[in-house]
């Protein structure tokens, strides 16, 4: 089994939940960012459900595709019951996640770019814990999903590092990280432009 982000390439692992397990856990621990414990399991959970085409794209009248994220927070606008409209807005949020932390250097030079990506999720995020706030036994979700909602950049960041595990390093862009750090103000981002030596204007150098 291969772990596959957009490259060419990959690494062969032998279990994919404990690949992203490990990595996870690995890139929090790097990246200083502390999650409740059903955060990371849930991580770890859309990582290896995701990794599985079947699971990532939707069946449509075209085939398997990706459908706009529009369109999902529109399926959930238009939804019939409180509990259609929670599908409706897992699904946006866990494929807006998955994207800008997976495919982050993917979007150059395309329309939408990682930062509507990060907007959509954390919107999607918000809404379903709200609509489990003051839900008879709602409080675990309300609580996973607000820390999803809050922290998105920052698991972004934390995803973007799991990426870079499965693919070779010497595919980085810099003025791609550049770009993104324009955008999203993403702290790793930054931390790479500073190991590659390059200052963003405005910015002073370390001492």
């Amino acid at each position: 089994m291969s772990v596959v982000t957009g490259a060419e390439q990959g690494i062969a692992v032998m279990n994919l939940r404990e690949f992203f397990h490990d990595s996870v856990q690995q890139a929090l621990n790097h990246q200083h960012v502390s999650v409740e414990a059903q955060t990371e399991c849930y991580l770890v959970n859309v990582l290896t459900r995701f990794a599985h085409a079947d699971e990532f794209y939707e069946q449509t009248e075209q085939g398997k595709a990706l459908r706009p994220l529009a369109c999902m927070l529109s399926d959930a606008i238009s939804a019939n019951d409180v509990e259609q409209q929670r599908q409706h807005l897992q699904r946006m949020g866990d494929v807006s996640l998955f994207m800008a932390g997976f495919f982050a250097h993917s979007f150059a030079r395309k329309l939408i770019d990682i930062d509507y990506h990060i907007a959509m999720g954390g919107r999607a995020y918000s809404a379903l814990a709200d609509s489990w706030r003051g839900r008879l036994r709602g409080a675990v979700f309300n609580t996973l999903f607000a820390e999803l909602a809050v922290k998105f950049q920052r698991l972004v960041d934390v995803l973007n590092e799991v990426a870079d595990m499965a693919t070779p390093a010497n595919n980085k862009d810099v003025l791609r990280l550049y770009e993104i750090w324009l955008k999203t103000g993403s702290p790793r981002a930054r931390q790479q432009l500073d190991r590659c030596g390059v200052i963003p204007v405005g910015v002073k150098a370390h001492a």
